[in-house]
């Protein structure tokens, strides 16, 4: 069971001149711009595997070899919509399920996709990578929408992470880190 990002996020949660403010380099000077693009990148996508959550929307892929007895787990938080789920039916040939056949419980953390009312899923070819379940999730299309807690601890990521930032105690990281607990998805 694999998850695939297939389309990152295309803005970030904060700009570079909220970052060079953060690390404290004056916005005239650009010779470090790279060098914190690459920080605030870096910076969400460690708060995205610390939330198990996309923050910007993002496209991802479920991959399964065939479709469970239930429920799909679809392993990010919060699920926007379902693209298409595609699989290999049984004689082998490449199907596109329809939505009404589906549901998606999207409130549960992890989102969940589920067979429609008084129905079950198809039956699958014995082979690797049968179902595939192409979603939409994050907390909006653009950084308005990323919660500001969210946003101080990827400022302060970058900051820590920069040469002219401040580097944060042991002691400080974690209570930094408490900074994303409302938003971390549990268990």
């Amino acid at each position: 069971m694999a998850l695939i990002l297939i389309t990152d996020a295309t803005v970030e949660p904060v700009t570079l001149a909220q970052a060079k403010v953060q690390c404290r380099v004056d916005e005239d000077i650009t010779t470090d711009d790279d060098l914190i693009e690459t920080l605030i990148t870096a910076a969400r996508t460690q708060a995205e595997q610390e939330l198990s959550r996309a923050l910007i929307t993002q496209t991802w892929e479920r991959v399964l070899d065939a479709f469970p007895p239930a429920e799909i787990e679809l392993g990010k938080h919060k699920v926007i919509a379902i693209t298409s789920v595609t699989y290999i039916d049984a004689a082998g040939d490449s199907q596109t399920l329809a939505s009404e056949s589906y549901s998606l419980d999207a409130d549960t953390p992890g989102g969940f996709l589920l067979p429609a009312v008084d129905t079950e899923w198809p039956d699958t070819l014995d082979t690797a990578n049968a179902v595939r379940v192409r979603f939409t999730a994050g907390f909006g299309a653009d950084a308005t929408a990323v919660p500001k807690g969210i946003k101080a601890w990827i400022l302060a990521k970058i900051a820590h992470l920069h040469p002219n930032g401040d580097k944060a105690s042991p002691e400080q990281q974690a209570m930094l880190d408490r900074l994303l607990d409302p938003w971390r998805v549990w268990g």
